[in-house]
């Protein structure tokens, strides 16, 4: 008997996953690890290989919009006015949970680090470090960045500039003594400015947390399941742990 209401939950989930959804979205632009226009088929931008596999995992549900490419703030923006359905990924906030909703699975986990110039002897093993540290020149952070909220609340000087890179290269230029940022991130773009030499990662987690599908406040419950599922058949399955793990 109780084969019965499980055949028939697998069923209505065959259906659900037959039925045609397009949901609006954009990409990222100037955030290289999200979404990489010049990373070839190879390494399209971590988001967007995720987008492609919730594609395959639910062969009925597409993804549109994709041909823009918007700077953060916009991408909020859109996502808060409902001009977009979904978005991968973004940080979880207070703030930001006001304006939309998180499908409950985290996608990649991002460390909280400081990047210095090599000769640096300084390990700036905590928060209040670094905000002694800024006092003599503010520490960079990307411009839009829900990493800025820690800091602020640590007493840490910042300064907002444009992207990573410029943040590196005024690093490297003696400009500024740290830059704050994802991991992820800052890996890449030093891999990719040849700075190995110049610039180092310190050894300090200062904070984990997750990135998330997000979602217009008043999409249909049904598509949020929709979507649910089929990132957990990607976590199950551990696709989501494999494509994170291809662009550290």
């Amino acid at each position: 008997m109780l084969r019965w209401p499980l055949l028939l939950s697998a069923l209505l989930s065959l259906s659900a996953q037959a039925q045609e959804l397009s949901l609006r979205t954009v990409q990222q632009s100037g955030a290289t690890i999200k979404y990489d226009p010049d990373g070839g088929p190879a390494r399209p931008g971590l988001c967007l290989e995720i987008l492609r596999a919730v594609e395959r995992a639910d062969p009925g549900l597409h993804f549109t919009g994709l041909e823009q490419q918007v700077p953060l703030k916009r991408v909020e923006r859109l996502l808060a006015e409902g001009l977009i359905d979904s978005f991968f990924c973004l940080l979880r906030t207070p703030e930001r949970e006001k304006q939309w909703r998180y499908v409950p699975v985290p996608l990649y986990t991002i460390r909280h680090v400081v990047l210095q110039r090599a000769d640096d002897p300084r390990p700036l093993a905590s928060l209040a470090e670094l905000a002694t540290l800024s006092q003599r020149k503010p520490v960079l952070i990307s411009r839009g960045s829900a990493l800025a909220r820690r800091l602020s609340a640590a007493d840490v000087t910042i300064a907002e500039v444009a992207s990573e890179r410029e943040a590196l290269q005024m690093l490297a230029m003696g400009r500024a003594d740290a830059v704050y940022g994802q991991d992820i991130n800052l890996q890449r773009h030093v891999a990719d400015s040849k700075m190995g030499d110049k610039l180092k990662i310190g050894r300090t987690v200062f904070h984990e947390e997750a990135q998330y599908l997000t979602i217009r406040t008043d999409l249909p419950t049904a598509q949020e399941e929709r979507l649910t599922q089929a990132l957990r058949k990607l976590e199950r399955d551990g696709t989501l742990r494999q494509l994170a793990e291809k662009y550290r």
